[in-house]
């Protein structure tokens, strides 16, 4: 969801700094954040603005010109941020802009809601407004790498942006303020300006060092690796007075042909879970021109296909089978399909299903000629 900003109202949006203890010889807000730099979520946050300022440094201007040239008003930064963040209010010095909203471009992940929050508590007839999270840890001062005592967290909040302003509240308190400060509610603190509190959001993170990067991508999902995997196998009714299906014998009065037992429901899902990991088919990993498979148990087949997947890092979101067939009836066998499918895949049987349907006397499930499965796998890391 993208805020629609007021009319008069304009973000700042800082990026001047070099950040290089995120890692690396890029600075932070130029890096790689799930396909798309840190800046370019940052500034993306604020399209619902009609006026947005960009500061940047001035070796880093050719890229912005190439990321944000006419989406953005793009200005150079000054050695510090509250000189960067002057510059960008003297541009709006002329204009009709009535308020701004400051934000750190490493900040990649702000969300509609604080923005809009510190918005409202604006338009309410709040002089200054900022996004903020209570402290709930305990508080400790260090020395030498050993506890030094102890501080109270009674009315202490991590501070946030964006944080809005008047614009010529805040542009006086740089003017009288030239020094700066931590940041802009800082400044107007000191020149005597009332900051109403507004709700924060933990994912509203600064990116600084290299594990918030990894953070900021778990956050975004980025670092989910999420597959499904399909599969389908068909086997003949032959000579016999059983039939294996998902595990568990099931007299009938005929047999399923086939190279291993023929279990067609294991042999699906087998396949679905291959599927998953683009690991091919059973046929790759036992091939029927082996002697060694006649008449196998095909929970060898299923067993080695969860192997490899949690040996690849994965874990299971849930395994579906469907059996197509006439008879036999499935539906009083359902429940010790789902427990053997979980004994042999070490998946919690909460996670598998196994159900029936018929092809209503069309086709060979219909002739009763064989059983047909369809499998679903879905396998998850990250």
């Amino acid at each position: 969801m993208t805020v629609i900003a007021p009319q008069g109202y304009a973000a700042i949006i800082t990026a001047a700094g070099r950040g290089l203890r995120a890692g690396g010889e890029t600075p932070k807000q130029w890096g790689d954040l799930a396909g798309r730099t840190v800046l370019d979520r940052a500034v993306a946050a604020f399209s619902g603005f009609s006026r947005v300022i960009l500061v940047v440094h001035p070796d880093d201007m050719g890229l912005a010109l190439a990321a944000f040239g006419g989406r953005v008003t793009l200005i150079t930064g000054g050695a510090t941020r509250a000189a960067s963040v002057r510059a960008a209010l003297d541009t709006l010095e002329d204009g009709d802009i009535s308020h701004v909203l400051i934000h750190d471009g490493a900040r990649p992940l702000v969300s509609a809601r604080v923005i809009a929050g510190v918005i409202a508590a604006l338009q309410l007839g709040a002089r200054a407004a900022a996004p903020a999270l209570p402290v709930t840890d305990a508080l400790w001062r260090g020395a030498d790498g050993q506890v030094a005592g102890t501080a109270p967290r009674d009315a202490l909040y991590r501070a946030q942006t964006p944080q809005g302003f008047l614009r010529r509240d805040i542009a006086e308190a740089h003017r009288r303020f030239p020094e700066g400060a931590a940041d802009d509610v800082e400044l107007a603190c000191k020149a005597g300006i009332a900051v109403t509190i507004t709700p924060g959001d933990e994912d509203n993170l600064k990116v600084t060092f290299p594990d918030d990067f990894t953070r900021a991508r778990r956050i975004l999902g980025a670092g989910m690796d999420i597959r499904l995997g399909n599969g389908y196998d068909v086997h003949a009714f032959g000579p016999g007075d059983h039939v294996w299906l998902c595990g568990v014998r099931i007299a009938h009065d005929a047999g399923l042909v086939g190279h291993s037992d023929a279990d067609v429901g294991m042999h699906s899902l087998t396949d679905a879970i291959y599927g998953a990991l683009a690991a091919g088919d059973i046929g790759r990993h036992f091939p029927p021109s082996d002697p060694q498979w006649k008449g196998a148990d095909s929970a060898i087949f299923l067993r080695h296909a969860a192997d490899l997947a949690r040996a690849r890092g994965f874990g299971f979101g849930n395994l579906d089978v469907t059996l197509v067939c006439e008879a036999p009836k499935i539906g009083p066998h359902a429940a010790a399909m789902q427990a053997r499918l979980a004994e042999i895949t070490g998946i919690e049987a909460a996670r598998i299903s196994v159900k029936a349907t018929t092809s209503e006397r069309l086709g060979f499930t219909g002739r009763r000629e064989g059983i047909a499965a369809l499998a679903t796998a879905a396998l998850m890391k990250g």
